[in-house]
């Protein structure tokens, strides 16, 4: 890979429980799909890296859990992020609804001064045929939020890599001078079965 420079990029995937997020993150680090579905309870980490336009970049990229109770901890996931991936399920229309309020969640955390904060949007299980979300519908609200709009499958791995590169692509023409740093070596922060706290040092 002929790269001139070296970025470290820190993306969030925000979205509903069981909007299909770990599984994107899998078929897009990973390159597999699985049937078994868990609750991911807090937030797991996944790093992947990538060459977009002569820069190598190491996404790190935080997979959040959807529950209504994990949206208090979103602005302690945004610190030091470059970017932000919402997901929805084109069969779920709740999930497609609750899409604002993730945006606003995010929106909280950005400085006046830093309007171009790059978001995405991704409509998942599109090769599922029960579809509640019509295509027309979900880009009408991705054009007026200014955000880019992409229908995908992780189980068919339809569109994930080009969404992916997308938002990559778009974090990288940002200004990121007023980011505090928070990027981690971890992995992961808590497991699938129990949540842990700490105070604050």
């Amino acid at each position: 890979m002929n790269t001139s420079k070296r970025v470290d990029l820190k993306i969030i995937i925000l979205g509903s429980i069981g909007v299909g997020k770990t599984s994107l993150l899998n078929r897009y680090v990973n390159k597999r799909f699985t049937q078994e579905y868990r609750t991911t309870l807090g937030a797991s980490i996944l790093t992947k890296e990538i060459g977009v336009d002569n820069t190598l970049v190491k996404l790190q990229i935080w997979d959040t859990g959807g529950q209504e109770r994990f949206k208090s901890l979103v602005p302690s996931f945004f610190k030091g992020s470059d970017g932000c991936v919402l997901v929805f399920d084109v069969t779920d229309q709740d999930s497609f609804y609750d899409l604002e309020g993730w945006r606003e969640e995010i929106l909280l955390q950005i400085p006046l001064e830093y309007k171009d904060y790059p978001f995405a949007v991704l409509g998942n299980k599109i090769d599922v045929d029960a579809r509640q979300v019509a295509s027309d519908e979900a880009e009408a609200w991705c054009t007026a939020h200014n955000v880019s709009y992409f229908e995908v499958s992780a189980k068919e791995d339809i569109n994930v890599d080009h969404a992916f590169e997308n938002i990559t692509r778009n974090a990288l023409l940002q200004d990121s001078e007023w980011k505090d740093c928070y990027l981690t070596n971890s992995i992961s922060l808590g497991d699938n079965r129990t949540a842990t706290r700490q105070n604050c040092c």
